[in-house]
């Protein structure tokens, strides 16, 4: 087994990997929702790879805590076209990692105009703003919900984008504007597809509100913070009859934002999807928060969601080919234990 290095080992590791000087000397960043989860540990790994950083964000999900002090802070909603458009005047951007949105595939399902009228708005507003000040590099946080029924496990590329909710869909919608503005105004842009983004980093952790991640609510039992964890089905397809989900420590995808960014010097469109090739269950995420919380962690099985798919992993076999991508937390323990370090430290998140 690997061996696996310590969160700062990594990121300082990855920094001289992919940090050339005239991005040290020239490239500013503004990074949407860069107080999210994902944005502020994306953040982190951008200034310890020598670029300048703006935030910005409204701070709706994210939390002003997680801003790395070296980077300017701008307190926007992408709904206001004068805010965005102000930032991109002062800060004058060369590049754009838009990782700010509505993010719950429940919630969008329920409230789909939120989603596909929110997300699609304010995702059009920030290219508005990139197409008139110039930018020539954009990245968009995308994700594997734009594939709902895939042929193929683990998924690839190539797949078919049939999105699974209107989520998924505002996702696509931006994907294919994208496609039109690098085919009409020559914008670079990378659309990185992850599946479920886990882990925390020595300072940055997870902590949403309502929290729906299956990892942070297992420990929030562990920690006496909730009852039980509920397993929504035991009879799938699946070696123990529960959900397989592909799990990519944050840590990992904040790198593979950096070198998709560095890609779009040479070229002009990139599309990848992020996740370790390797499942994991439900029950066993559970057993391995117990292993490694020392905890018991009670579990209740119940009724199945509708549309959760039985499988449902990513392959990255074409980022790890094409831009060396490596990501260095391939087990799930490691994953967990970085989660139940900060969360052990951090009971009420950044709150705490």
């Amino acid at each position: 087994m690997r061996e696996v290095p310590g969160i700062e080992d990594f990121f300082g590791f990855a920094a001289r990997l992919i940090r050339p000087t005239v991005f040290r000397s020239m490239m500013k960043v503004l990074v949407t929702g860069g107080a999210g989860y994902i944005g502020s540990v994306a953040v982190d790994a951008l200034i310890d790879a020598g670029f300048d950083v703006v935030v910005f964000d409204n701070l709706y999900m994210g939390h002003r805590e997680a801003v790395n002090p070296e980077a300017a802070f701008i307190e926007g909603d992408l709904a206001d076209k004068a805010a965005v458009d102000a930032a991109f005047a002062e800060h004058k951007p060369q590049a754009v990692m838009h990782f700010a949105s509505y993010s719950l595939v429940g919630e969008s399902v329920e409230n789909p105009l939120k989603y596909l009228g929110d997300n699609v708005t304010n995702g059009l507003n920030l290219l508005s703003a990139v197409l008139d000040h110039g930018v020539e590099r954009f990245i968009l946080s995308s994700t594997a919900n734009l594939f709902d029924q895939p042929e193929t496990i683990p998924i690839s590329e190539n797949e078919t984008l049939i999105p699974g909710s209107p989520y998924g869909e505002s996702k696509a919608i931006i994907e294919r504007y994208l496609f039109w503005l690098q085919k009409t105004k020559g914008l670079r842009y990378a659309a990185l597809r992850y599946f479920n983004a886990a882990g925390c980093t020595e300072v940055k952790g997870e902590d949403h509100t309502p929290e729906t991640h299956l990892i942070p609510l297992v420990i929030q039992v562990a920690l006496g913070q909730r009852e039980k964890i509920m397993i929504f089905g035991d009879d799938y397809d699946t070696p123990d009859g529960t959900c397989v989900r592909d799990y990519i420590h944050v840590a990992d995808l904040a790198q593979a934002h950096i070198l998709a960014l560095k890609a779009l010097d040479t070229n002009e469109s990139l599309h990848y999807n992020l996740g370790n090739g390797a499942g994991f269950s439900v029950k066993e995420v559970i057993e391995t928060v117990r292993e490694v919380s020392g905890h018991p962690i009670p579990a209740e099985i119940t009724p199945r969601r509708a549309g959760d798919p039985a499988i449902l992993v990513g392959d990255s076999t074409k980022i790890r080919k094409e831009l060396g991508w490596d990501p260095q937390f391939g087990d799930l323990k490691p994953i967990v234990e970085s989660a139940w370090k900060w969360h052990s430290a951090h009971p009420e998140g950044y709150g705490s």
